[in-house]
């Protein structure tokens, strides 16, 4: 098949061991990123498979209908980014395994990082021995203070267990159901949601990017929460409403630690979340480890060999199939 890969930004997939799955096709890697779709057909006219880098690229009906060519997007996880009924009608399979039972350790790993990075001011005690100067300030240790993760998944377990090591105390809260499973677990689960936000020193979000989750983080949700507290976003923007992020970074009450952002590539210099010193930032970063992409990629390539092989896996369409 024709294999075309996009937004594989440091052409590093062909540096990992899954890489070889694809050794019996003819691919193509693209290594920067093309947000027209008019552009992005011309470039990927004779694929009959897209391998799809996360959510990088928005795969929509004025893309798709433009690909005679397409018949498989393979893809590993959610896929809000994608058509799926745009897909069906151009007769496009959309392949993508949810690996239920594998969290992304790399993005538990940030979410650590960047809490300690924020509370024992990493960067900024780098820049000032770079500068040739020596200590700028006292940062504050993580043992002891009181952990919120806000949604019970795989990745906040996992985050879990590293603040639990560290002597961290932790707390839950999230959709009722959630809830609901924290507290069958035996674990902490505050009595109010206010309760949750203002007794947290850090509050770490864990929550996929749906309809029913987009802006559920409000603006009196990080009132509540008390100065010098730490929100940190591994997961998506839009589960924060609007502009509430912002405004409360500008009162200058609050610390935010964020990976993810409105505009991917965010490349405005000028946006608060990338300027202002309470603010730790970094590039959507979470995933992007070589043991993380050889994982999700080995599925991925499974799921484009299957299909070469008349036997496709993981369908989220199979009505194309059929």
């Amino acid at each position: 098949m024709k294999v075309h890969i996009l937004d594989d930004w440091f052409d590093t997939l062909r540096t990992l061991p899954c890489f070889a799955k694809l050794s019996g096709h003819e691919v193509t890697v693209w290594t920067d990123h093309e947000p027209d779709p008019a552009r992005l057909a011309e470039r990927v006219r004779d694929a009959e498979a897209l391998v799809l880098f996360r959510e990088r690229t928005r795969i929509g009906a004025d893309l798709l209908d433009r690909l005679p060519n397409l018949r498989l997007i393979s893809q590993r996880s959610v896929y809000p980014h994608v058509d799926v009924p745009a897909c069906t009608r151009n007769s496009v399979l959309l392949c993508s395994n949810m690996h239920s039972d594998t969290p992304s350790y790399a993005a538990a790993e940030l979410t650590l990082a960047l809490m300690l990075a924020s509370f024992r001011q990493i960067p900024e005690q780098v820049g000032s021995i770079r500068r040739g100067d020596w200590q700028m300030g006292v940062g504050r240790t993580l043992r002891g203070r009181t952990l919120g993760l806000y949604g019970y998944g795989r990745i906040a377990r996992a985050v879990e267990t590293y603040a639990t090591a560290l002597g961290m105390r932790v707390q839950w809260w999230g959709s009722e159901a959630g809830r609901a499973r924290a507290r069958a677990d035996g674990k902490n689960v505050p009595e109010s949601r206010e309760a949750f936000f203002g007794s947290s020193d850090i509050v770490s979000l864990h929550v996929r990017l749906k309809p029913e989750t987009k802006g559920i983080i409000t603006a009196a949700d990080l009132a509540a929460m008390h100065p010098r507290s730490l929100l940190v976003n591994t997961s998506r923007s839009g589960l924060i409403a609007p502009s509430v992020l912002e405004a409360e970074i500008a009162r200058g009450r609050i610390h935010a630690a964020v990976d993810v952002f409105d505009t991917e590539p965010q490349r405005d210099t000028d946006n608060l979340l990338l300027t202002h010193p309470n603010v730790l930032p970094t590039p959507h970063i979470g995933y992007v480890t070589e043991d993380e992409f050889d994982l999700q990629f080995s599925d991925i390539f499974d799921q484009v060999n299957a299909y070469a092989t008349g036997s496709p896996i993981h369908m989220i369409n199979p009505e194309v199939w059929g």
